[in-house]
């Protein structure tokens, strides 16, 4: 949700043109690099986050651990990586904003706080992920290291028709009474 504020507010008023030129610029100093930088971290966390979502919704059904393993380590090395990414964000953000001249920000300044302070939120929101895929990794080592055990084959006994009836004594099955073979033939 965050990530996706984020976007929209870049989108939506990042962008505003002087009275006297029409062309776009950057609400932040200017600078494109940091409208272009915010936008392009909330669509990639925007699009991750419906991917592991949907990881998540489909875990339960794969039976494989190595790709179980694979997908968590995969949300935890990605949690990691744009936890840091929205800390350059929000100091790049920052950074230009404070460096945004008074005039330049008629429209779009509270678009522009928005951004700055929803690209904060999100690093600790990408934190608390990193927690939970971490959580999740060492639950699956736990459980796989633990419980699983080597299944035994095991011989089933036969079931009884009778009660107390011993199972040593077979009966001979049918049909292997033979006639007598012809001459020079020898049955295996």
């Amino acid at each position: 949700v965050f990530a996706l504020i984020v976007f929209a507010c870049l989108v939506g008023e990042g962008y505003t043109n002087s009275h006297t030129s029409q062309q776009l610029f950057c609400i932040f100093n200017h600078n494109e690099d940091a409208c272009r930088y915010g936008i392009g971290i909330g669509v990639l966390a925007f699009l991750a986050c419906i991917f592991f979502f949907m990881v998540d919704i489909y875990f339960p059904q794969i039976s494989n651990t190595t790709d179980r393993k694979y997908l968590v380590l995969a949300d935890l090395c990605f949690s990691g990586l744009w936890t840091f990414l929205w800390f350059v964000g929000f100091c790049f953000l920052t950074n230009q904003w404070a460096w945004t001249q008074a005039d330049d920000m008629r429209i779009g300044a509270d678009s522009a706080r928005a951004a700055i302070t929803f690209s904060f939120f999100s690093i600790f929101s990408w934190g608390l992920l990193i927690a939970f895929a971490y959580q999740r990794y060492k639950m699956g080592v736990e459980d796989f290291a633990h419980s699983y055990v080597d299944p035994t084959p095991e011989v089933p006994t036969p079931y009884s028709s009778y009660p107390n009836i011993s199972h040593d004594s077979y009966q001979q099955p049918p049909f292997t009474h033979t006639a007598e073979a012809p001459e020079g033939y020898q049955p295996p």
